[in-house]
């Protein structure tokens, strides 16, 4: 029989040091196991089976109710057109001539055209006849008054002389009769004498006062008459000096509305010169605030990334293709750099309200129509009741359900399934 030896030489005796270690390390790992179960696994199904969405911070936008300036605005694109673009019109029938070409640069003052009228001229040059005919009557007149004058002195001195031999008669009559060396027949006769001298006399002293009133009249009537005719001579010497078309303010010429040596008639469009000094942005402001707007409004209006000062000078009275048309000046009339319908951005100011609380403007507005609001509460998001007011382009007025300080989602709440309550994942 042969022999087996058995394995007895090949065992090692285990030390029980090896064992226990293996047990810590188990029960280190249950440990963790229930960590990992309380920490993360069961807050999320807690969340999963109360219906509780979860969102990382990093995906909304939080901001504070603040409380100070509100600014009411909005914004939106005009373009540049010169404030002052006149056109020139014929103040005559005639014909034109053009000193200028489409194009030119023209100064205050500078001529542009001529309007040659023989109708206007003629006119003229017959009024300002009739003009030296009146001053020549009017000479007339006041010679035939002083001469007229030397006659009424002749008159009322006649008339003395013949009231002062009445009255020397009549002395001496009265002398005789006291005599007794005349007759009662005299004495009355001379004393019928004395009156009428003196009836001659104040007869003479109002017609020669009559006479000198209707002259006076006659004098004031030609003067009259002479002051109308220099009146229209005048005028006609206006218009006449108008034929001579001048530029009435500096900046460029626009299109000729006529060709050269073409007849014109009066009150005919020529020509458009252009203020290049002054510069207004033409704008069409939406209906929605048409309410809103008044005269002298404040604008911002951006140029090369610089805001510069505007006001709002004009408002269209009616409303054309859901817009109303408006006009906004610069303030700074020695700004350089623009172009003629060139484009900018401007943003006028309906209204400033101080001590109003208040959020940045955001998508959150329009998840809920401006009627929820989700407030942060440590590491969830509440959906809350809000009131909201005027809104701005930056800002929105916080009327009701929000305090100051409050921390605010202002990012599009969509994401939150329009929960009442969601967990905020820092």
């Amino acid at each position: 029989m042969t022999y087996i030896p058995d394995t007895s030489a090949q065992d090692t005796q285990i030390s029980g040091k090896s064992s226990k270690a293996k047990s810590i390390w188990f029960m280190s790992g249950l440990v963790l196991l229930f960590l990992l179960l309380y920490f993360v696994i069961t807050p999320a199904f807690t969340n999963w089976s109360n219906g509780t969405n979860s969102v990382a911070l990093d995906k909304i936008r939080v901001a504070q109710v603040e409380k100070g300036l509100f600014i009411r605005d909005f914004s939106l694109q005009g373009k540049v057109v010169a404030a002052r673009r006149p056109v020139i019109y014929s103040p005559a029938q005639g014909t034109v001539t053009y000193h200028v070409e489409a194009g030119d640069s023209v100064a205050v003052g500078q001529s542009l055209a001529t309007i040659d009228s023989p109708e206007l001229k003629s006119l003229y040059n017959q009024e300002v006849a009739n003009l030296t005919k009146l001053k020549t009557h009017l000479e007339r007149e006041k010679i035939q008054v002083k001469k007229s004058r030397l006659q009424q002195d002749n008159l009322i001195g006649k008339a003395e002389v013949a009231l002062n031999a009445a009255q020397r008669e009549m002395r001496r009559s009265e002398d005789a009769m006291k005599n007794n060396v005349i007759s009662d027949i005299d004495y009355q006769k001379a004393k019928d004498e004395l009156q009428n001298a003196k009836r001659e006399y104040q007869h003479v002293l109002k017609e020669v006062a009559l006479l000198k009133e209707s002259q006076k009249f006659e004098i004031q009537t030609r003067e009259l008459e002479l002051e109308s005719q220099q009146v229209k001579v005048t005028e006609l010497k206006r218009q006449v000096d108008g034929l001579k078309i001048i530029s009435p303010v500096t900046g460029l010429v626009g299109n000729l509305n006529v060709q050269q040596k073409s007849s014109v008639a009066k009150n005919q469009a020529l020509l458009r010169v252009v203020d290049l000094t002054q510069y207004e942005l033409e704008v069409q402001i939406p209906e929605s605030y048409a309410d809103d707007l008044a005269l002298g409004m404040e604008a911002q209006i951006t140029l090369n990334q610089t805001q510069y000062a505007g006001e709002l000078v004009a408002i269209s009275p009616e409303i054309s293709h859901g817009a109303v048309s408006g006009k906004i000046r610069f303030k700074d009339t020695s700004l350089t750099g623009l172009r003629q319908n060139q484009r900018l951005t401007t943003r006028i100011i309906l209204e400033q309200k101080n001590n109003i609380a208040y959020l940045p403007r955001g998508q959150f507005i329009n998840a809920h129509n401006g009627q929820f609001a989700y407030v942060l509460n440590g590491e969830e998001a509440i959906k809350t009741p809000i009131e909201l007011g005027s809104r701005s382009l930056a800002q929105v007025e916080v009327i009701s359900g929000l305090k100051l300080g409050e921390r605010v989602v202002v990012s599009d709440t969509n994401i939150f399934k329009n929960a009442p309550r969601v967990r905020i994942l820092q």
